[in-house]
């Protein structure tokens, strides 16, 4: 039996190669990046000037993030589709 092949190659008529999936992806993340930058700032300028709610509101904005870039990434890679020996 043949291994089958599990990345997107030339020859792999459905869905896009690898370089193009993460070409897509870093496209993606950086336009995501700098509106979620933006929004963030403009949410925190209107936060009371109370250290506990900027230090709250700014720890999440800093970590939530990567919830959405962390499927575009994984969708990148070809994660999904690579079987698990």
């Amino acid at each position: 039996m043949k291994p089958q092949n599990t990345l997107d190659t030339p020859e792999s008529p459905k869905g896009l190669s690898l370089p193009k999936r993460r070409l897509i992806a870093c496209v993606g993340i950086i336009v995501f990046l700098v509106s979620y930058v933006a929004i963030v700032s403009d949410i925190g300028r209107h936060l009371p000037n109370v250290l506990w709610a900027q230090l709250l509101f700014y720890g999440l904005a800093g970590t939530l993030w990567g919830v959405p870039v962390l499927p575009l990434i994984s969708w990148s890679e070809n994660y999904k589709s690579r079987r698990k020996r």
